[in-house]
């Protein structure tokens, strides 16, 4: 069985960790580095291709709302 590749957005973590680092209270803070590249690699030990467009599965729903939109408007069932 094929799986579907994840992709995920690398800000996301960083989010993440300083969510939980500052509900441990500790306060991380932002310095010279860029967090990204770090987050990104996380990501890809983790199986999950970093994506600056964010979770594939979120992008997808976007497109599918936008057709139901579109077909809505425009009466375009075509697009669904």
């Amino acid at each position: 069985m094929e799986t579907a590749s994840e992709s995920f957005n690398p800000w996301t973590v960083v989010n993440v960790v300083f969510h939980h680092l500052a509900a441990q209270g500790l306060h991380p803070t932002l310095g010279g580095a860029d967090p990204g590249a770090p987050a990104a690699e996380l990501l890809r030990a983790l199986g999950i291709e970093p994506a600056a467009e964010g979770d594939r599965q979120v992008g997808e729903n976007q497109k599918r709302h936008l057709a139901e939109i579109r077909a809505a408007v425009f009466g375009d069932d075509d697009s669904m």
